[in-house]
């Protein structure tokens, strides 16, 4: 559903009663697992810190700004006021702690259908972890993760979606896209957020009973950029050109190479590119 103009009546399109209005969830941010701040410094960190004070699964954060987003491998996500939402989910998932990283790819997926449900836009996943529009990023995700014995004592899985932007920064100009500009009309950012949040609910729903990706692997691979394409593996031991083939049930790349094998590429341990770029 795309949301005019004329139909956003200003900040109070984005805030608590406005995403609370919109939310369709069971259990994420529900109640007082919700919580709306104008601005912060980053809602991963703040999941952080409530975790670490006993804050429950399903917490939601959402803020208008931050002024030390995150991104993977720690780059900062700019997120200025009034164009983007940016949000965090509070997870306590009983699984072991090496099957954190697939929740990266759950997440990935829910963003994707929020952004096509909400601009009407297709929308692609770069493996593992952004959202592509014509080979530029509107969305990212950064999972963190702190174990606890052989498990998991909590994780953070935080997205932030460019929605409103008119215009990027010279230097992400090429590789940066948002909801306006694919579309040239404003989209409600509360919608958005609470659809993100529906989709990844039913996701998470999916990959709790399973415990793998199994049954979220054939749309997350057609939904792909990566996938039949040519890429390059950024290995800290060494770089290496493949053909991507897709994810596994535990949401490694497959990468066939020149020699005929296939290398089983985790997240956690390099970066994926296209040959001639980004994508």
């Amino acid at each position: 559903m795309i949301v005019k103009d004329s139909e956003i009546k200003g900040p109070e399109d984005f805030g608590y009663e406005a995403i609370r209005k919109s939310l369709r969830t069971e259990w994420l941010g529900k109640g007082d697992s919700l919580i709306f701040f104008p601005t912060i410094d980053s809602t991963n960190e703040e999941a952080k810190r409530r975790a670490e004070k006993g804050a429950p699964h399903g917490l939601m954060l959402v803020s208008d700004e931050q002024t030390a987003g995150k991104g993977r491998r720690g780059r900062s996500w700019s997120s200025p006021h009034g164009t983007m939402t940016a949000m965090s989910y509070l997870l306590r998932p009983e699984i072991p702690a090496d099957r954190a990283s697939m929740l990266t790819l759950v997440m990935a997926l829910a963003c994707m259908r929020a952004v096509e449900i909400t601009s009407g836009v297709p929308a692609m996943i770069k493996w593992p972890n952004d959202i592509v529009i014509k080979g530029r990023k509107v969305s990212g995700i950064l999972t963190e993760m702190v174990p606890e014995g052989e498990g998991i004592k909590y994780v953070v899985i935080g997205t932030g979606i460019n929605v409103n932007q008119k215009e990027f920064p010279e230097e992400i100009a090429e590789t940066a896209t948002s909801l306006f500009i694919e579309t040239g009309q404003l989209i409600s950012r509360s919608l958005i957020t609470a659809e993100c949040a529906r989709q990844f609910e039913e996701c998470y729903g999916i990959f709790e009973r399973d415990r793998d990706l199994r049954n979220l692997r054939d749309e997350y691979n057609s939904k792909c950029v990566n996938t039949g394409n040519r890429v390059k593996v950024l290995d800290p031991k060494g770089e290496y050109v493949g053909s991507s083939e897709g994810i596994t049930d535990s949401g490694k790349l497959m990468v066939r190479l020149e020699d005929g094998g296939i290398a089983e590429v985790d997240s956690g341990e390099v970066s994926v590119r296209g040959i001639y770029g980004y994508v």
